[in-house]
């Protein structure tokens, strides 16, 4: 984890999202207090889900919900009431806004345009100018055309074209959502893996000689590979696309990894690379190990060198039929000393020689890839994160308690997410965090990347 923070088939999540869709920008709904922003945010929603009170102040926190227009996807952060120079509460509140504007791509401005522009508004333009952002001004509580002059009035904040809306009847929200559209940056493109909508591909891979090839045999259920019980067989990678489990999937035999670069020499030097280059390919890799032998480095390593590459895990035991009770005790124990840095890899015990727990291969693979694309909807997100920070805050460093101000998950394929921090998060409170993600969201079968943005202090301007 690093703390420099930074066809035509497609299958979609629960929100109808692409699984590989790229991350969504954010867009900052703020402006002073009952002046119809969660109104707005509903309206841009569709649905009510932000609370609406005719009272100033009902929204104190950073809300964060996803949301789509026209085909594009982007997140909404709902902000309380903005008062530059508020005190106490209300500081607070605005202190959430002035992060939402840091956080975010495009800020909308909601102004009612039947008060006009008070003074109020015009300290915040002065702080939406500094911070760089591209700002779309909503003018709202336009209900009718005989109030589409007050709108106009709007154009003396001098921050570009005032859009009149009605966020409670909907008036113009289109034409809103369009220029919101237009201020968001290029849509980044989509991750892709070659042949999209083809058979799901998976590297074999493991130290030479722990059957993998002799796994690929069984699942074909056909001699496809050269097997041989002396190490090193298999030089090439050999794809096969092999019927298991009701399902075509793409298998990738690898030659075997040796234990050192500099220890292979010739062919075996080749075989190692090509071995990299099925993995770069592969979605999920089958790391097979020898369950009758002690873990070695080279198990250990190869697993590592999985994870490093984001692919999604299965660990298959091989030669499981050759096991006793005590080979199998003391297996146990090195898993949980020796893989605690793969815990969330499925585990399936078989024999490639007997076809013992074939079928459980399938399963494993299934809960490896769903838990590699898997996406958390925004709102979910930030909503686990603040009970989290509330239940188990970071631990006081120097007299300083940084905190998760906002979290997106900017990416699948693996899960990758955005801390974005008022200060640097300990090691072990980032390994805390990724364990509390999987207890509360899954994510098994599948590294997760998780990484801080930390918000800097800006010094006052002269």
């Amino acid at each position: 984890m690093s703390s420099e923070y930074e066809l035509e088939t497609v299958t979609v999540d629960e929100d109808g999202l692409a699984p590989d869709a790229p991350p969504a920008p954010v867009v900052a709904v703020v402006g002073r207090p009952n002046v119809g922003k969660s109104t707005l945010v509903n309206r841009i929603l569709g649905r009510r889900e932000a609370v609406v009170e005719d009272v100033p102040g009902v929204t104190r926190d950073r809300v964060a919900y996803d949301a789509t227009w026209s085909g594009r996807r982007f997140t909404v952060v709902d902000t309380g009431g903005w008062l530059p120079d508020a005190q106490g509460l209300a500081a607070a509140i605005a202190e959430q806004a002035r992060l939402a504007v840091d956080l975010a791509d495009v800020v909308m401005f909601v102004v009612d345009a039947t008060v006009g522009a008070t003074d109020v508004d015009e300290a915040v333009v002065e702080i939406l100018r500094r911070s760089g952002k591209p700002v779309v001004l909503v003018a709202n509580k336009v209900d009718d055309v005989g109030t589409e002059a007050d709108a106009a009035g709007l154009w003396s904040l001098g921050i570009g074209e005032p859009h009149p809306v009605s966020a409670l009847h909907g008036r113009g929200s289109g034409d809103l959502l369009d220029a919101v559209l237009e201020a968001l940056p290029e849509e980044a493109p989509a991750e892709t893996f070659g042949e999209i909508g083809g058979p799901r591909r998976i590297a074999l891979l493991g130290r030479p000689n722990v059957g993998k090839s002799s796994l690929l045999n069984k699942v074909a259920g056909e001699q496809r590979a050269v097997v041989d019980s002396v190490a090193g067989t298999t030089r090439d990678p050999v794809d096969e696309l092999i019927d298991l489990g009701g399902k075509t999937w793409r298998f990738i035999d690898t030659a075997g990894i040796r234990r050192r670069h500099r220890e292979n020499q010739g062919a075996d030097f080749y075989a190692t690379l090509r071995t990299q280059s099925a993995l770069e390919r592969a979605e999920v890799a089958v790391v097979l190990v020898d369950a009758s032998e002690t873990l070695t480095e080279q198990d250990l390593r190869i697993i590592s060198m999985v994870v490093e590459s984001g692919r999604s895990l299965v660990i298959a035991y091989n030669k499981w039929d050759l096991l006793d009770e005590e080979r199998r005790h003391y297996l146990e124990r090195e898993i949980d000393r020796q893989l605690h840095h793969a815990r969330w890899a499925p585990r399936v015990n078989v024999s490639a020689k007997t076809g013992r727990h074939m079928e459980k291969l399938v399963p494993a693979i299934e809960t490896a890839l769903e838990g590699w694309g898997h996406r958390v909807p925004t709102s979910k997100l930030n909503q686990f994160f603040a009970d989290l920070v509330n239940s188990h805050p970071h631990p006081i460093r120097g007299g300083k308690q940084p905190k998760i101000l906002f979290a997106t998950q900017a990416g699948v394929r693996p899960p990758r997410f955005v801390l974005f921090t008022s200060g640097f998060l300990e090691e072990g409170y980032r390994r805390f965090i990724e364990r509390r993600l999987r207890e509360e969201f899954g994510f098994e079968g599948t590294p997760l990347d998780i990484t801080m943005k930390i918000r800097e202090k800006r010094g006052k301007k002269k």
